[in-house]
């Protein structure tokens, strides 16, 4: 229904002013222009997850991989064959196209390990800007973040998982004085802010993230062999939205190991993957200038490695605007103005279209009724389409979460269901550090006793130690000689003496 249809993916179709929606003109993602990113966004209730799904489908159709960010699981229900309700059938015969049930390959994923195949990282891939940002340093924690890393890569320790990071600011803090002339003030008041710091985002779960085996992007773009449809992979999102600094951290580590790992193919026939970020305002928000400078650059150069990204998000001012004129295709469902920043979000929308003469584009972005978007696709040679009110194609598959009796039957059944299940733990930081104070702190081996030396001629003899070593042959060593004769001599004055006295006494008397 909604798949590739001679290198487009059918969206929907817009009313014409005498047959409606079945006669209207068809709405076509093309491509060859889908690695030109997209936006789709609306207000709570207006479509958005359909709409999405709907697009999910047409990828993985025509072999191309995607990755979904599922914030509330109900798009779960794409690795099942659709049901065919009442609402869809109607809808196809709206826009005049048969309903034909599919389904499509699944890989469920979660940071957490519960609902999905474990995703992990490693804290040196993750780097030291995302960390700041995930434990909300400021910029001289960053800095000293920094000189930890460094450390670590010259001395060749392995920042793996958090005890890793949490041993490496041990030792820097140990080794401040040290350290002080080389790299600059670390201050073991800063170090211990951060390991605070460290201390919370471990309370928000982020320790299960941290470690190995990392995720390899090569798993996140299979294509299903029998089929030749795009893998969709899944990442269960609602327990993450708890911790929004770690989903949007994690978001654009992803990114920036795709720009690092890819290579440049300028504009394929198809993207490589394709990615759908949903509630994208957590990567924008209280984001410093570096890291939004780092996601517009990512946005802007990953085109030419033939990845797609397609934000999601309620309200298009939730995108800054020097990422939002990256964003070529365009889906925008309902928007209400209630209070003057919905006003000025709707007119921001309809700004950003090409404009139709035959619509008033503010006015029609309030009156769009669920299902209903203005769509505008790239075109040609990369030219916007004009906007224009769309009813957007049903899925194929199942619409809505799957039971969690069959989640666990999609996680049996895995491609890479041994490759993530089981934690690795190498020898890294921690172990080297511990190995380290360990024999710093063990005591020193007693010397080992000397053997018992034999009767030697007194206190002269022991004051003179090695002197009284036996000759070969057991006989008197060359010390007990020299005491011998000292003392014959020293004996010989003895008495010699006295016996003057004695004599020199009686001759007197």
């Amino acid at each position: 229904m909604s798949g590739d249809t001679d290198g487009r993916i059918f969206v929907g179709r817009s009313p014409s002013s005498e047959g409606g929606a079945a006669t209207g003109k068809a709405e076509y993602l093309a491509l060859k222009l889908a690695n030109r990113h997209g936006l789709a966004t609306g207000a709570t209730g207006t479509g958005k997850t359909v709409t999405l799904q709907t697009l999910a489908e047409g990828f993985s159709r025509a072999g191309v991989p995607v990755f979904a960010a599922d914030i509330k699981g109900d798009l779960s229900g794409v690795a099942m064959p659709g049901e065919g309700q009442d609402w869809i059938v109607k809808r196809c015969a709206e826009i005049g196209i048969d309903y034909v049930p599919d389904e499509f390959p699944v890989i469920f994923w979660d940071l957490f390990g519960e609902q999905g195949h474990p995703v992990r990282a490693t804290v040196s891939e993750m780097g030291p800007l995302l960390l700041a940002r995930l434990m909300d340093l400021n910029d001289v924690q960053e800095g000293v973040l920094n000189v930890v890393f460094r450390i670590a890569d010259e001395q060749g320790l392995l920042l793996l998982d958090l005890k890793d990071l949490r041993a490496m600011l041990a030792f820097v803090a140990e080794n401040a004085g040290k350290l002080t002339t080389t790299y600059g003030n670390v201050s073991p008041a800063t170090v211990g802010a951060i390991q605070r710091a460290l201390l919370v985002l471990e309370n928000q779960g982020a320790d299960k993230f941290f470690g190995e085996p990392a995720l390899k992007i090569t798993d996140l773009m299979r294509v299903e062999p029998r089929s030749g449809y795009g893998t969709i992979s899944l990442l269960a999102a609602d327990r993450l939205m708890g911790s929004p600094r770690l989903y949007a951290s994690f978001l654009l580590w992803l990114l920036s190991e795709l720009f690092e790992e890819l290579p440049e193919i300028g504009d394929p026939d198809k993207p490589k993957i394709v990615f759908f970020f949903d509630e994208a305002h957590l990567l924008f928000d209280d984001a410093p200038k570096a890291l939004l400078q780092k996601i517009e650059q990512v946005v802007r150069l990953i085109r030419s490695k033939g990845v797609g990204v397609y934000f999601v998000t309620q309200n298009p001012l939730d995108v800054p605007d020097s990422v939002l004129s990256q964003l070529g295709n365009r889906v925008q469902h309902a928007l209400r103005a209630f209070t003057p920043r919905d006003q000025k979000a709707v007119k921001a929308a309809a700004d950003t279209f090409r404009p139709n003469p035959r619509l008033n584009t503010a006015q029609v972005i309030t009156e769009l009724g669920k299902g209903e978007a203005l769509v505008s696709m790239l075109e040609g040679n990369g030219t916007p389409s004009m906007v224009e009110r769309t009813l957007i194609a049903p899925p194929a598959a199942r619409v809505g979460p799957i039971t969690p009796e069959l989640r666990q039957v999609a996680l049996a059944q895995s491609p890479v269901r041994h490759a993530y299940d089981e934690t690795l733990d190498r020898e890294s930081a921690y172990e080297i550090l511990a190995k380290r104070a360990e024999e710093a702190t063990a005591p020193e081996a007693a010397p080992a006793p000397a053997e018992a030396e034999p009767q030697s001629g007194g206190w002269l003899s022991d004051a003179l130690g090695g002197l009284f070593r036996r000759g070969p042959r057991g006989g008197m060593s060359m010390g007990e000689r020299m005491v011998n004769q000292v003392t014959r001599q020293v004996t010989n004055e003895v008495t010699k003496a006295i016996l003057r006295n004695v004599l020199g006494g009686a001759r007197r008397r």
